[in-house]
C-alpha cells in the first residue's frame, strides 16, 4: 500500500461514511481494483481511518456534544445493542466478513427498500424535528436497528436512519442522530481495529503506516464534513431514492466483479 492508495482510501471513506451507501461495498471495489485487498494492513486502515471521520462529526456538532447529560444518556443506550450483540455474535459476523457476495446481496436489497422509503413514512404521522424528542425506548429501537448494520453492505448509517424514521423522525433528524451515534461506535471500532493489528502482528506499526494513517485521518475529516452538508442539503430537498438506484449499481458492480475473480481471498471490513 503506497500513498496513492491511502488517498484514495480515505477520500471514499469520507465521501461514502455517512451516506446510506455502505462505505464497505466501496472499499472492496476500490481496494480490490487497485490490488490491496488481502494486505493485512489495508484493512486495518479503512477501519482506523474512520477516527477522521468521527472527529468531522464533533467539529460540525460540537455544540451538541457540549449540553445536556441527557443527550449522552442517549447515544449510549443506542449504542449498547451493537456493542452486546457484537461480542455474542463475534464467530457468525466474522464468516460473514469473508463473503462479499453477502456485501452486494445486502446493498442490492438495501437500495430497493430505499426506492420506496420516501412514500411510505410520507404517509405517516407528523415527523420529530429535534434529537431532544428521542426518548429512551426510541434511542434504543434505533441502536437495535444499527445491530443489523454488522451485515457487511447494510450501511450502518442507513440501518440506524431508517431505525430513526421508524421511531417518527424526521429525514433530517434521523440522519443527524445517526452521525452522532457513529462516534461511539466507529471509535470502537477503531480501537479494537488497532488492537487486532498489533497484536496479530506482533508489534507496532512502522513509520511509514502511521504516516499513512496520519494522512488517511486527516483526508477523511475534511471529506466527511463537506459530505455531511451535502447530505442533510440533498436529502431535505430529494429524499432516498437517488441513494437506492445507487445502492442497486454498486452492488451489481461487486457481483460482477466477484464473477470476475477479483475478491479471492479478500475479507472485508465492518460497517
Amino acid at each position: 500500500m503506497n500513498l496513492l492508495h491511502a488517498i484514495i482510501l480515505a477520500i471514499i471513506e469520507g465521501i461514502t461514511e455517512f451516506l446510506p451507501i455502505s462505505s464497505t461495498g466501496h472499499m472492496v471495489i476500490a481496494s480490490s481494483i487497485m490490488g490491496i485487498a488481502a494486505d493485512p494492513f489495508v484493512k486495518v486502515f479503512t477501519v482506523a481511518i474512520q477516527f477522521g471521520a468521527i472527529l468531522s462529526v464533533l467539529v460540525l456538532y460540537w455544540r451538541r456534544f457540549v449540553q445536556n447529560f441527557n443527550f449522552y444518556i442517549r447515544l449510549l443506550v443506542a449504542f449498547l445493542p451493537a456493542a452486546i450483540f457484537g461480542l455474542l455474535l463475534k464467530g457468525f459476523i466474522d464468516s460473514l466478513l469473508e463473503n462479499i457476495v453477502v456485501v452486494a446481496l445486502a446493498l442490492i436489497v438495501g437500495g430497493i427498500l430505499f426506492l420506496f422509503l420516501d412514500n411510505y413514512f410520507e404517509r405517516r404521522s407528523r415527523r420529530s424535528t429535534s434529537v431532544e424528542d428521542i426518548t429512551l425506548p426510541k434511542a434504543l429501537n434505533i441502536g437495535l436497528f444499527q445491530v443489523i448494520s454488522m451485515i457487511p453492505g447494510v450501511s450502518r448509517s442507513a440501518a440506524t436512519i431508517i431505525g430513526g424514521l421508524t421511531q417518527g423522525l424526521s429525514p433530517t433528524t434521523a440522519a443527524e442522530f445517526s452521525f452522532f451515534l457513529a462516534v461511539p461506535t466507529m471509535f470502537a471500532a477503531t480501537v479494537k481495529s488497532l488492537y487486532d493489528f498489533i497484536k496479530d502482528e506482533g508489534g507496532t506499526f512502522t513509520s511509514d503506516e502511521l504516516m499513512l494513517l496520519g494522512v488517511g485521518n486527516v483526508i477523511a475529516f475534511f471529506v466527511a464534513m463537506l459530505a455531511i452538508r451535502s447530505f442533510i442539503q440533498f436529502l431535505t430537498k430529494h429524499g432516498f431514492k437517488a441513494f437506492g438506484y445507487y445502492r442497486i449499481v454498486v452492488g451489481v458492480i461487486i457481483l460482477v466483479l466477484w464473477a470476475m475473480g477479483y475478491f479471492n481471498g479478500v475479507e472485508v471490513g465492518n460497517f
